[in-house]
């Protein structure tokens, strides 16, 4: 009674709100419990599902192609948020100097890889990578080290999905760090030189503080991109399930095994990390704000 007479009390503020309520519900919570549905039920995407309670779940946890997609996409996750951010705070900071000469190139050429296309950028990668006439093993013999596999070798198969990750996606972080760093007013260094703060004094006692809250955004939006890898792993293949990522094997076991119910335990199983991930990161925001 109590919620109804505060909408009827509040109803225009609800009306303007209620259309974003239907489009989420259309296009966001409706996928996810059918999801949810299909996951319990065996379905080749054709015949009629068939309801097999939690077997798919169970298979997961005895499916090794799971475990290393998993433990793949856990090393991409690991090494994208750590490289990106330090090399996105460190670009941003650079492009963010004011006596750096040739500004507008740097800029230029520090987000040419956001723009490319991602097929176009994995075909270039596979060539950079390959064993007998890529650029890099040509690079490293050189300096009389042997030609390495990258894409045939399940040692070193994640190196070029790793490094392709991080060139990717660097800019895009570098222009959301870059917009915070302009926003840090200019008297906080001005006081900070007056006082005797040297550079390295003045990046961790005024840049840093006051870009936590971006670097707290930048954390989860690489987390959520990282667990849903797929145009790097898919087109830099190795051996097996060496590089796989959790995402495409889920693609794999829809789309070309037709395992429709297990593929969206898959996804269920990525909800529920995104979840975990995403109630974290609130609450140590919440905590951060609260300092």
């Amino acid at each position: 009674m109590r919620l109804i007479n505060t909408l009827r009390k509040h109803k225009v503020p609800y009306l303007f709100i209620l259309p974003f309520f239907i489009l989420f519900s259309i296009f966001q919570l409706y996928p996810i419990v059918w999801t949810v549905w299909v996951s319990l039920t065996k379905w080749n995407g054709i015949k009629q599902p068939v309801f097999i309670g939690l077997n798919n779940y169970n298979l997961l946890l005895n499916d090794y192609m799971f475990t290393d997609a998993f433990f793949n996409t856990v090393v991409y996750w690991v090494t994208g948020v750590i490289f990106i951010i330090i090399l996105s705070l460190g670009i941003a900071s650079l492009l963010n100097y004011n006596n750096l000469k040739g500004k507008g190139f740097f800029k230029v050429v520090t987000f040419l890889p956001n723009v490319s296309a991602a097929i176009a950028i994995g075909i270039i990668f596979s060539m950079l990578f390959d064993k007998n006439i890529g650029i890099i093993n040509e690079v490293i013999s050189l300096f009389g080290i042997n030609k390495i596999g990258w894409l045939t070798t399940v040692k070193y198969s994640k190196i070029p999905v790793i490094i392709l990750n991080i060139w990717r996606n660097t800019p895009w972080f570098t222009l959301i760090i870059l917009s915070g760093l302009l926003n840090i007013p200019e008297e906080y260094y001005e006081a900070a030189r007056i006082d005797g703060a040297n550079k390295i004094q003045q990046f961790f006692k005024i840049t840093l503080p006051n870009l936590t809250d971006i670097l707290f955004f930048c954390f989860i939006i690489l987390t959520v991109n990282s667990w849903k890898i797929f145009n790097e792993s898919y087109i830099l293949k190795g051996p097996s399930t060496s590089n796989m990522s959790l995402f495409q094997y889920m693609y794999q076991s829809g789309f070309t095994a037709f395992k429709m119910g297990y593929a969206s335990a898959i996804g269920v199983v990525l909800i529920i990390i995104l979840a975990i991930v995403s109630v974290v990161q609130f609450i140590l925001m919440r905590k951060n704000s609260e300092i």
